[in-house]
C-alpha cells in the first residue's frame, strides 16, 4: 500500500466518524419538532396577553416549531449521510470531485469538520492521487 492509499483510506474512516457524528447532532432539532407536537396536543395551554385580553397562542406558532424542527432534522441527515456516502467513496476511488467538493463544505462545520475538510482538500490535491482517479 502506497503512502496515498493510506492517507485515502484514513479519510475515508475519518468521514465514517464524522459522519456518525453528524447523524447524532443532526437529530437534535427532533426535540424542537416535539416541543410543536406537544403544543399541538395541548401539553402546554399557554396565554399571551395582548392588547390587554389573554389569548391562547395560535397553532401557527406550534406549526412553525414542527417545520423548523423537521426541516433542520431532515437537512442535518442529508449533510450526514452525504459525509459517509464521500466516505465510501474515496475508499473506492471513485467520484473524484464529489468527495472534493463536500471536503470543501465540510471546512464549515467547526472544529472537526474543518479539520477533515483541510485534509481532504490536500490530499486530493496532489498530483499522484488524482492519477489513482484517473484525472491525470
Amino acid at each position: 500500500m502506497t503512502e496515498d492509499e493510506g492517507h485515502l483510506d484514513n479519510l475515508a474512516i475519518g468521514h465514517y466518524v464524522v459522519g456518525a457524528i453528524m447523524v447524532a447532532f443532526a437529530c437534535l432539532p427532533l426535540l424542537h419538532l416535539g416541543m410543536g407536537i406537544a403544543m399541538m396536543a395541548g401539553a402546554f395551554p399557554v396565554e399571551a396577553e395582548i392588547e390587554g385580553r389573554a389569548e391562547m397562542i395560535p397553532d401557527l406558532f406550534a406549526w412553525m416549531f414542527i417545520g423548523i424542527g423537521a426541516l433542520f432534522f431532515l437537512l442535518g441527515q442529508a449533510v450526514s449521510i452525504g459525509v459517509i456516502i464521500s466516505g465510501r467513496f474515496l475508499k473506492q476511488r471513485k467520484n473524484y470531485m464529489y468527495s472534493f467538493v463536500l471536503g470543501c463544505l465540510m471546512c464549515f462545520f467547526v472544529p472537526v469538520g474543518t479539520i477533515l475538510g483541510v485534509f481532504t482538500i490536500i490530499v486530493l490535491s496532489r498530483e499522484s492521487v488524482k492519477a489513482m482517479y484517473g484525472r491525470a
